[in-house]
This record gives C-alpha cells, sequence and structure tokens, in this order.
C-alpha cells in the first residue's frame, strides 16, 4: 500500500493544532505536490525533503507523489513539515516500517544533507504532543525547550538516518528526560540598595510590587526612573511552573532568545520609545506577539512615555484590563496572554526641569507643557495606580554612603503581602473585581469621607475609584491590617500626582 500518515503540529497562537501529513504514491509521470493550504516555506521542502532523501542515499521514489496537510483548511507555515514529509515518503516507498510511526509526532527543518534544523515554537508543539498522549521526534538543537516539559516522551535527534535508525530499532534514540532548569534570579537583577535616597519612589516600587500595580514616575533626566524601574524584577516572586511554561512557550513562537536559567524569573522588555504600536501589541500578516505579550507576567517598562506615538500608547487600552490581546486579520485571528504590569517614566516638560529646585524651568510656556503632558491620553493615566515624583537628589544624599534597604529585605515585605492577598481572594489586588472591592477594600467611615472628598475634588472616574481602593488594600495589606483605613486611602490619594495637576 504506497499510502503512510504521519502526524505532526503547527502553532496557533500560544497554542499548537494537530496536522496530518498523508503521503500518497501513485503511477504516472513523476511529479511532487503538496496540497492543504501550505505556505511558502512549506511549498520550497519538496526541494530540500528530495536532497536530504538523496543525499542519506535513500531512493526518492520516481513516482507521482502527493502530499495532504490536514485539516485543508488551516494555513500551514514554517520549515518543521520536513521531518514529517521525508519520513511519511519512506514509509510510503516500505523503507521504514508504517507500525514504527503510531503514536508518534514529528517535527523539523531538514538541511540538504539529511542533518535536521532547529524550528521556532517547538515547546507548544512539546505541551500539545504531551496532552494528546503521543511521542516526540524533534530537532537536537531545540531540546533545551523540550526538557521543560513533564511527562513527555521526546527523542532529540540530529539527522534524518538517526531518525531512520530508531524507527528501525537499529539503533534506538535514549528518551529525553524532564529537566527544568534553576531559577538564577540573585545574579541577574540589580539591587535596590544601589539607589541612593528616593524614599517616595522606593516606596510606590514596592507596593507596585507587593499589589501587581502599574506605576508611573515623572521627574528630571537623571533623576533615577530607569534605574529604579530595572530593580522592580528582584522585587518580585519568581513565577510558578505554570506561568514559566506560559512566557517560555510565548518566547519560543517569537524567535526571541530567552536564557532558560532564568525562566522562573519575570521577564523585563523596555521598547524604544520608537516602537509602532504592531511591536507593542503584535501583528503581522501572521500575527506574531509583540512586547506586550512577552512581558506576560512580567514587567513593561515604558521609558520617556511621552516620546511614544499617543495612538501607539492607547492600543495598551485594552491589554491592561482584560489581560490579552486579540489581533484580528482578514486571514486569521490570534489572541495571545498579555497579563503585564506596567512601569513608565517621563518627563514633566519639554526640557525636563518643570519643578526642580537645582535647575528652573524657564523655557517651556505653560501651552507647551500642557501639550507635552496631554501626549499621554487621559484613560492611559486613569488606568495606572501609582503616579509618583522622582526628584533629582542634592549633593548631600548623593555623597551618603548610608546603605540603602536592599532588594531581598524589600522582597520579604512584597512576599507576605502577597501570601495575604493569595489566602484571602487568590489573585493580587490589582485584579480584585467591585464585588471583592465591596467585601475586602472598603475604608472605615473616615477613609471613605476622605476618598468622597477627593473624588469630587479631582474629579476622579469610577475607574480610579476602584484603582485608589484597590491600591489602599496593598497598603493596608503590606502593613498586615486587617482593614483599610483612612492613612491607607489617604497615601493611596497621594499617588494620583497627574490627576491633581488636571
Amino acid at each position: 500500500m504506497s499510502l503512510a500518515i504521519v502526524q505532526t503540529r503547527v502553532t496557533v497562537g500560544i497554542h499548537s493544532q494537530a496536522v496530518t501529513v498523508e503521503i500518497h504514491l501513485a503511477n504516472g509521470l513523476p511529479a511532487f505536490n503538496i496540497v492543504g493550504l501550505p505556505e511558502k516555506a512549506v511549498q520550497e521542502s519538496r526541494e530540500r525533503v528530495r536532497a536530504a532523501l538523496n543525499n542519506c542515499e535513500f531512493e526518492f521514489p520516481t513516482r507521482r507523489i502527493t502530499v495532504n496537510l490536514a485539516p485543508a483548511d488551516l494555513p500551514k507555515e514554517g520549515s518543521g513539515f520536513d521531518l514529517p514529509i521525508a519520513i511519511g515518503i519512506l514509509a510510503a516507498s516500505e523503507q521504514i516500517p508504517l507500525k514504527a510511526l503510531q503514536n508518534c509526532e514529528f517535527i523539523g527543518e531538514l538541511a540538504l544533507s539529511g542533518d535536521i534544523r532547529p524550528v521556532n515554537g517547538i515547546l507548544p508543539v512539546a505541551l500539545g504532543t504531551q496532552n494528546a498522549g503521543h511521542q516526540l521526534i524533534f530537532p537536537a538543537r531545540n531540546a533545551n525547550e523540550v526538557t521543560l516539559v513533564k511527562d513527555l516522551t521526546a527523542y532529540a535527534a540530529g539527522s534524518l538516518l538517526r531518525v531512520t535508525a530508531h524507527l528501525n530499532k537499529l539503533h534506538p534514540i535514549e528518551a529525553l528526560a524532564y529537566n527544568p532548569p534553576k531559577a538564577e534570579q540573585a545574579l541577574t537583577v540589580p539591587d535596590m540598595s544601589d539607589v541612593k535616597g528616593q524614599p517616595q519612589a522606593r516606596r510606590a516600587l514596592t507596593i507596585a510590587a507587593a499589589g501587581n500595580h502599574s506605576l508611573l514616575m515623572i521627574g528630571p533626566p537623571g533623576s533615577g526612573k530607569s534605574m529604579l524601574a530595572a530593580r522592580l524584577p528582584g522585587l518580585l516572586p519568581e513565577l510558578s511552573e505554570q506561568q514559566a511554561i506560559e512566557t517560555a512557550a510565548i518566547h519560543s513562537i517569537s524567535d526571541q532568545s530567552m536564557q532558560l536559567s532564568q525562566w522562573l524569573q519575570p521577564p523585563y522588555r523596555s521598547p524604544h520609545h520608537s516602537a509602532s504600536a504592531a511591536a507593542l501589541v503584535g501583528g503581522g500578516s501572521n500575527p506574531k506577539p509583540g512586547e506586550i505579550s512577552l512581558a506576560h507576567n512580567g514587567v513593561l517598562f515604558l521609558d520617556e512615555l511621552t516620546e511614544f506615538q499617543r495612538s501607539t500608547l492607547d492600543v495598551l487600552r485594552e491589554p491592561l484590563e482584560n489581560g490579552y490581546i486579540r489581533i484580528s486579520r482578514v486571514a486569521r485571528k490570534t489572541e495571545y496572554p498579555a497579563n503585564f504590569q506596567l512601569i513608565a517614566a517621563m518627563n514633566p516638560c519639554p526640557c525636563g526641569y518643570l519643578g526642580d529646585e537645582k535647575r528652573a524651568c524657564g523655557t517651556c510656556t505653560a501651552e507647551q507643557i500642557k501639550r507635552y503632558q496631554g501626549r499621554v491620553s487621559g484613560p492611559i493615566l486613569d488606568r495606572i495606580d501609582l503616579h509618583v515624583e522622582v526628584p533629582n537628589l542634592p549633593a548631600s544624599q548623593l555623597m551618603d554612603n548610608t546603605a540603602a534597604e536592599s532588594s531581598a529585605s524589600l522582597k520579604l515585605q512584597v512576599l507576605n503581602c502577597r501570601k495575604i492577598q493569595l489566602s484571602r481572594t487568590g489573585s493580587t489586588n490589582n485584579t480584585l473585581n467591585s464585588k471583592q472591592i465591596e467585601t475586602y477594600a472598603m475604608p472605615d467611615k473616615h477613609g471613605l469621607k476622605l476618598l468622597q472628598q477627593a473624588i469630587d475634588k479631582l474629579g476622579l472616574s469610577a475607574r480610579a475609584w476602584h484603582r485608589i481602593l484597590r491600591v489602599s488594600r496593598t497598603i493596608a495589606d503590606l502593613e498586615n491590617a486587617e482593614k483599610v483605613a483612612a492613612r491607607h486611602v489617604g497615601e493611596a490619594i497621594g499617588y494620583r500626582r497627574l490627576d491633581r495637576l488636571m
């Protein structure tokens, strides 16, 4: 029977979908056709497969070869179909046994010599194979990602000859063992003890870390905004194994290198202010994840916030609320997770020195300042929980060698605060819904009166009302206080600087 069926997978978002590769050899003029919505890279696999089989001294059938990729209505892209197509041709021509293909999936790009090259998106493929209860044969140079998947029987192969020797039981490949790397966060994240002064900014950063809140720092150039932001990952708890797998899967499909020794460390992304909207949220004819998805379960730092295009910043509105981004194109729709913590920094005016005690702002008019701050829309500011000033330090503080509180000490406070939140609602305070806010975050009568006065005076929205209450709950949790008091509400209101200015 000149028919073989091989199983493989194609990535769809951060997941993978099973694809059946059907190879049929028929009499007639020699031909090699691939059907089933193959894109350019898949069409080109005909030449790679032909050369690889010939150079490995297999017999290439001089018959009419038809390769069908099912389901036929799912677009197929990438070079990972080379190996399953080659294996299918060998099985259909009886050069390897058909029984060896049962409950086994294949993926890999073939070199003309028959070597197997690595492919992108191997982690979602491995997860899908594990859920299906199948075995996986994949490129050896993708082994570091596949070792992250539990309960998967996987075989790493460096060449087509090695795969056929395994299938023919001449030289079996040893199954890969589950071996996730250990985190090395302490060696890779800068420490808060390096930061001199800035007690209010350090406090705001601790609150942001404790409740997973978004934060905007406003201050003149050189005041330490970027330095503070870079130290936030050192305050955050390590990712759970499930979170780490999700984050690694996004990096796997996005052509982004990832240091697996740090895979439990929350990701930290800092795109340049010239980034486009598609670079932030993802896009393309075949949608790929953007910076907000690469920062999933971690931190997205936007330095020089006012230098971003306003339309670019506005695409962050829905992801900040929903925790995911849905990219729609004519050909397909893709959804990527985007549960990130937004940290941003900006100057107060075009010259950067508005309100600075060291260097007065004498060139910016009121209209210029208003126009400059207006580059960040109200709806975006409304979604940022904390606005804090970061002033330039006086010389006495710069020369002070007194050791500041370290990241390790602050991280203990954050971990204790997170433990309280998780035991109460199963999530961090930034995700409290309206009912949970009424149950757990409503202040006492003095705090409620203070909040009502702030709402009336500042004209805050209902969203800002909820965000102040969430921050108040986090401040109370840092003190291990059962009830939210007026002092907690007052501090939370103090972190709405731009609302006061506007």
